[in-house]
């Protein structure tokens, strides 16, 4: 008679175990690339407006911006990531987010759903060397015949290069 009370408690542990190992994550376009982060990670997503430039930035720190009483970076990932073709239209959004004790904002080309994974549809990525640091890159996320890049978005926005490595502890 155990045995009947432990197996529906041990269905649910395994359910709720599956269901822990489903991750969800936003997706957005740069270029032709579909990205994925983890949505605990976004606050919020608003529409591009320009930032107010800052003395010294690197080229891909547009400048800052104030939301809500707090001064937030402003980062362009398609010149981070170095490519050719960066417009600003009624599609390019801000993804805010908050890495550590920081808030940043995110410039990416739209961002089209939030994607539900499960450890089955990941796939390690491979090595290779680019704009992105290898470090910066989860997996590789398949849904059907979509790909998506699914980024560390705290090694990515805590690098050396993105100069706010010191503020997202």
């Amino acid at each position: 008679m155990t045995t009947t009370l432990l197996a529906p408690a041990q269905a649910s542990s395994q359910a709720a175990t599956s269901a822990a190992a489903i991750r969800e994550f936003l997706a957005f376009k740069l270029g032709r690339e579909e990205y994925g982060i983890d949505i605990l990670r976004v606050q919020e997503i608003r529409s591009y407006e320009p930032p107010t430039r800052m003395v010294n930035a690197p080229g891909f720190i547009l400048g800052v911006v104030n939301l809500r009483g707090v001064i937030v970076p402003i980062i362009d990932m398609r010149i981070k990531f170095g490519m050719d073709e960066v417009k600003y239209d009624s599609f390019t959004v801000v993804i805010v987010l908050n890495i550590g004790k920081q808030v940043v904002g995110m410039v990416v080309d739209s961002v089209s759903d939030v994607i539900s994974l499960t450890p089955d549809q990941l796939r390690p990525a491979p090595e290779f060397s680019g704009a992105i640091d290898g470090n910066s890159v989860l997996a590789i996320g398949s849904v059907g015949q979509r790909m998506l890049i699914l980024l560390d978005i705290e090694k990515l926005m805590g690098g050396a290069d993105m100069g706010l490595g010191d503020q997202m502890a």
